[in-house]
């Protein structure tokens, strides 16, 4: 389905998601690039970083690209198994989006809340743990989902209404309802995203309540612009993907289609932005990989 039935939006449609795939992927690109090359980045904040950027590229790359090569040949045809695949590989990187900014609220914790224990807590390989146990997660919620739209029957020619190969959608379609569905799509919204958005708020409240207790102003203020860009576009992915997710049920199809774009293609973008614009260490890794390109 297109975001818009208005033929004279299809140019600016295309143009927008087009500038916005591609600054998002060199965005992340450049993050990614500019940890690898400066042993400076090579702590547990950067790590992070870095593999959320790798996550964002993954998750933008398995449906804007279609959703442009859509908009400019007017086909909006997919085969079950691209269908499928398309799911999967979007709950796998779109879970392991939502574990790793909760890692990365974990780590804002504990640099804040216990500094003088940060290098000992926050050790190699706690971090790689870390990962590997929100890769391990996704998949999970990745085998739950495709478990439940293998066990349903299609028809041969079905509309669904979102640009994508969304998994609420897919259940809905089904030649037959099942009325567990529902409760299903419940509970894993609340499994793989309620209690990491919890374990978020849980950081970012004992952060905040540190930082009060901060006696200088200036550093006050320093800290509650960072923590408060950040806890923004947590919210912003967290609000829309949980609010799409849990009311695909009752919300319109277009209205659903247009909220999916915020966590789908525009809070890579701002995380691109706001974790790198905004600090100074990932600005001068990445002039010194630009001035050693050039």
């Amino acid at each position: 389905m297109d975001l818009s039935d208005d033929p004279e939006l299809q140019p600016l449609l295309f143009s927008l998601f087009l500038s916005m795939c591609l600054v998002t992927v060199l965005g992340n690109l450049l993050i990614i690039l500019a940890f690898i090359s400066d042993s400076h980045l090579h702590t547990p904040m950067y790590f992070f970083l870095s593999s959320l950027s790798m996550t964002d590229t993954d998750c933008t790359s398995t449906t804007v690209p279609k959703m442009i090569v859509d908009i400019q040949t007017h086909s909006r045809l997919i085969s079950y198994m691209s269908c499928l695949t398309q799911m999967s590989i979007f709950i796998i990187f779109g879970c392991l989006d939502n574990l790793l900014l909760t890692a990365m609220a974990y780590d804002w914790f504990v640099a804040i809340c216990h500094p003088l224990h940060y290098t000992v807590i926050m050790n190699p390989r706690l971090c790689s743990l870390l990962i590997l146990v929100s890769f391990f997660i996704s998949l999970l919620a990745y085998r739950l989902h495709s478990l439940m739209v293998l066990e349903l029957a299609f028809f041969l020619d079905m509309e669904i209404s979102h640009f994508f190969c969304d998994p609420s959608q897919l259940l809905s379609l089904a030649c037959f309802e099942i009325p567990s569905s529902n409760t299903l799509i419940y509970f894993i919204g609340a499994i793989f995203g309620g209690f990491p958005f919890t374990g978020i708020l849980f950081s970012y409240t004992h952060i905040v309540s540190s930082i009060l207790r901060v006696p200088s102003t200036g550093g006050k203020y320093k800290a509650f612009s960072t923590c408060s860009c950040h806890l923004a576009i947590m919210c912003l992915f967290y609000g829309t993907g949980l609010g799409v997710h849990l009311s695909s049920t009752v919300s319109s199809p277009r209205d659903s289609a247009v909220a999916s774009v915020i966590y789908t293609v525009v809070t890579p973008i701002l995380n691109s932005f706001v974790y790198s614009l905004r600090n100074r260490d990932i600005k001068r890794a990445m002039w010194g990989l630009l001035s050693k390109t050039t």
